[in-house]
């Protein structure tokens, strides 16, 4: 039995207050935070602090606010293509977003997940820092039940059991001086 089930608003709420949840993809499930709190993640993850968590957006405006415009066009046109999906896209950001999600540059990864409970949630929160959920080495959790035996106490999003995810981890791209370069093989292959 899962007992730390929470709505999109009260997970919501608990997110802003500091608290870490977990929440289904179209991917993987995912553990999260706000972006202020992430520290945590590296933590309860055993995360080594020199691999970038990825920051996740209900919609592409929510997550472009942050891309250096060097970068937009060339942004624009993949994430038009391959979002809301499985495609993780890491661009050179402006301000200091990036500082809280990768200690190592000023470039972040970005994903509009399309499973709509998943975006329902990151619309009500904002972008959330995200990774997979899962103690670092480790197979990633396959259902809400997984998640919560993995990370006991840590909210979840309600309601389970979650909508089924492919299983397979995002594809990732990096974007360089105007040329894409994949970084990880994932479920989306790119054209």
């Amino acid at each position: 039995m899962i007992s730390e089930q929470f709505g999109i608003s009260d997970l919501a709420l608990k997110l802003h207050k500091g608290s870490l949840a977990l929440f289904p993809t179209d991917t993987l499930p995912a553990l999260c935070s706000c972006p202020k709190y992430s520290k945590e993640i590296w933590v309860i993850k055993k995360r080594p602090s020199n691999k970038p968590l990825i920051l996740m957006g209900g919609c592409l405006d929510d997550l472009f606010e942050f891309v250096h415009p060097c970068a937009i066009e060339d942004g624009l046109k993949l994430a038009n293509n391959y979002w809301p999906g499985a495609l993780t896209i890491v661009l050179p950001t402006i301000g200091n977003v990036s500082k809280n999600l990768n200690s190592n540059s000023n470039s972040l990864g970005f994903r509009v997940p399309a499973l709509g409970l998943a975006r329902d949630l990151l619309i009500k929160t904002g972008p959330l820092a995200t990774t997979s959920a899962n103690i670092s080495g480790e197979s990633p959790v396959k259902d809400a039940l997984e998640a919560s035996i993995k990370f006991p106490g840590i909210p979840i999003l309600a309601p389970v059991p979650w909508p089924k995810s492919s299983g397979l981890a995002s594809t990732v791209v990096e974007w360089k001086e105007g040329e894409w370069n994949l970084l990880r093989a994932g479920s989306v292959v790119l054209q």
